[in-house]
This record gives C-alpha cells, sequence and structure tokens, in this order.
C-alpha cells in the first residue's frame, strides 16, 4: 500500500479537527510521502510565513534519516556536529525538533507529517492522533 492523496488530506483534516478540540495555536501541517516530496499542506489563518518550510523540515528530517524528528533532537544534543553535517547535505532544509513523524505500514515508513505552530510537544502529539486515526503507525522518534 502506498500514501495516496486522499490519506495525506485526511490526515491534514484530522490534525485541524484535533488542534481545535485540544486548543492548540494554528498550525502549518505537511505530508510527505516516502520519498520526501511535499503530497499536501495546510497553513492556517494566522500563522508565520516560514511555518510550510519548518513543517517541511521536520517531516523531511524523520523521513530522510528514517528516524522521527525527536530522536534527531536527542541526537543532535550529543552528536552536533554529525546533525550540522545532515542539515548542510540537506541544503539546510532538516529541522531537528519534535514534531516530524513518520507514517508506516507494517514497519514500513510510507511518508511524514511535520507540524509546526505550537509547543514541539503539543505539534508531535496532533501528528501522531491523526496518523493514527488514518490507520497507519506513528512514530515520533
Amino acid at each position: 500500500m502506498t500514501l495516496t492523496l486522499d490519506h495525506a488530506q485526511s490526515i491534514i483534516r484530522d490534525c485541524l479537527e484535533w488542534r481545535k478540540a485540544n486548543g492548540l495555536k494554528p498550525l502549518t501541517i505537511a505530508v510527505l510521502d516516502a520519498g520526501g516530496y511535499l503530497m499536501a499542506l495546510a497553513r492556517e489563518d494566522g500563522t508565520s510565513n516560514l511555518r510550510p518550510e519548518i513543517a517541511q523540515g521536520k517531516a523531511r528530517g524523520a523521513v530522510s534519516m528514517g528516524l522521527g524528528s525527536r530522536a534527531l533532537f536527542e541526537r543532535a544534543k550529543v552528536e552536533p556536529f554529525f546533525i550540522q553535517a545532515m542539515n548542510a547535505l540537506s541544503d539546510g532544509s532538516l529541522v531537528p525538533v519534535a514534531g516530524g513523524v513518520l507514517i508506516k505500514q507494517d514497519g514500513v515508513i510510507m511518508g511524514a507529517v511535520g507540524i509546526t505552530g505550537d509547543t514541539s510537544n503539543n505539534d508531535e502529539a496532533c501528528a501522531i492522533a491523526a496518523i493514527e486515526k488514518a490507520g497507519f503507525e506513528a512514530d515520533g522518534g
């Protein structure tokens, strides 16, 4: 099974519903496929203009490294030069903080969701809830 546009749009809708139900600040949500390509993006009213790049960077880092962005954050604490090198290799597009969550099915990476706009912990929780609601496994790291 592959991640489809319908899946990506459904995940975004579920993220927005979860955000409202849990009182989070306005979010920007990016869904990338397993190759790291953008499938769908939503930027709510009131979010700043750099949020689309941040959301994609969280998801891109997760998909590119095969680790949820929380794990990348932890790795950055102990091996900052490694994460800095990976960021250089990716032309600065890797954002190693929580909120980039892998979408998996039967352990296989299908893509990733990146969310920004609230705290990183809340961004991550929102992504996990929507991914699981869509019937996939969520791996935030």
